[in-house]
Formats: C-alpha cells, sequence, structure tokens
C-alpha cells in the first residue's frame, strides 16, 4: 500500500455551513479544527509507506481518526462508521458531507506501520509542535502521555470488539446446533449481551 497524499484545501463550504448552524455550541472534532487548524500531513507520514502499489487512505487523515478515536473510546469499526456518519468529524477532516469513509480496516494497518516505522511518538509530537507554536502550551508543565498508550488502548477496544463477536457467533451456532440445550444455559442477559452486534454500541470505561 503505497502512499496517497491529500492536500489540505480547508473546511468545505457546506460541510461548515451545515455543521455551524447544526452545532451551536461546537464539538471536539469543531474546536479541535477551528483552534489547531490542519494538525497533521501527509508527508510527516511519508516513511511509513512504499513508492508503489495500491494508493492508501491519507495517512494525516487516519492520525486524526486516531486522536478522536482514542478521545472517545471507539473500536476502529467505531470509528469509521463515525467519519461517514459524523458531520463534525467530516468537518476536522476537510470532507465533503457526502464522503463515503475508507473502511476500518486500514486503522489497523496505519498503527502497525507507525509502530514498524517507530513513529509512534509523532503524533503527539506533532500535536505538542501546533499547540506551542499557538501559544497554548508553555514549558514546565505536566510530563507528556506516550502515544504508545493512545495507540495502546485502541487496541485493547478492537481486540474487545473481536472476542465479543467471536463469543456471538459461538453462541448463534450453539442455537442452531442445540436449541433446547443451550435455552437452559443462557440468561436473559446474555440474551441482552450477544443479541446484537458488539460495535452497536460504546464499551463500558472499566
Amino acid at each position: 500500500m503505497s502512499l496517497e497524499s491529500r492536500r489540505d484545501v480547508g473546511v468545505r463550504e457546506l460541510t461548515a455551513r451545515v455543521v455551524r448552524a447544526s452545532f451551536l455550541k461546537g464539538t471536539l472534532a469543531i474546536r479541535v479544527r477551528e483552534a489547531l487548524g490542519p494538525l497533521f500531513g501527509d508527508a510527516s507520514f511519508a516513511e511509513a509507506f512504499p513508492v508503489r502499489g495500491r494508493p492508501a487512505v491519507s495517512p494525516g487523515a487516519l492520525a486524526l481518526v486516531s486522536v478522536l478515536q482514542h478521545a472517545e473510546g471507539l473500536s476502529d469499526r467505531q470509528a469509521a462508521d463515525q467519519v461517514r456518519a459524523r458531520m463534525d468529524w467530516k468537518f476536522l477532516l476537510g470532507l465533503e458531507l457526502d464522503d463515503p469513509g475508507f473502511d476500518f480496516t486500514v486503522l489497523g494497518d496505519f498503527r502497525v506501520r507507525l509502530i514498524k516505522h517507530g513513529l509512534e511518538e509523532r503524533v503527539l509530537d506533532l500535536v505538542l509542535e501546533r499547540i506551542c507554536g499557538l501559544g497554548l502550551l508553555r514549558a514546565g508543565g505536566r510530563q507528556r502521555t506516550d502515544s504508545t498508550h493512545v495507540l495502546a488502548s485502541v487496541r485493547v477496544l478492537n481486540r474487545m470488539e473481536f472476542v465479543g463477536e467471536s463469543l456471538r457467533a459461538a453462541l448463534e451456532a450453539l442455537a442452531a446446533a442445540a436449541p433446547q440445550w443451550l435455552a437452559g444455559q443462557v440468561t436473559a442477559d446474555w440474551v441482552e449481551r450477544y443479541g446484537a452486534r458488539i460495535d452497536s454500541y460504546r464499551f463500558p470505561q472499566g
């Protein structure tokens, strides 16, 4: 997968107009874009992508999505759904309202590439550089949080989703093979927990 460069041309006019009319008090994504502008350029992650091959989703956009994903406690699938569904995320990413987004699997591939090329600190370094450049952060504050913590938290959420979906698939197979036996083993709590897809709700904080 090669690098597909994406030049940030600012927030799309229609996206900006609709978002500002819909979110009068703003959201985290809106405030980040308005206060910090475009945070991540694709060139900052170029060394993690080959020159040849299938074009990749913009690494700068994936870095932004990863930050919001960690802030809101989302799995990869949930984060990709937010890119498609939420106008404020499109505002932050500089996308048109009808942009289809990307497949959730590219987020996992992006993290693997960051770690493989030793770029896991790059995301946080770029954020700190922009904040300091705008005078929003001064020396002598709290020690920064390691970017690897962000990547690890997102990975845990993704594994939780895989485990939950595996259990749900096993229960569905048992329901087809031995419905009478399963009925005597499963409680109402199990039905509530595994009846719907794991990615259809947010994970617990604890």
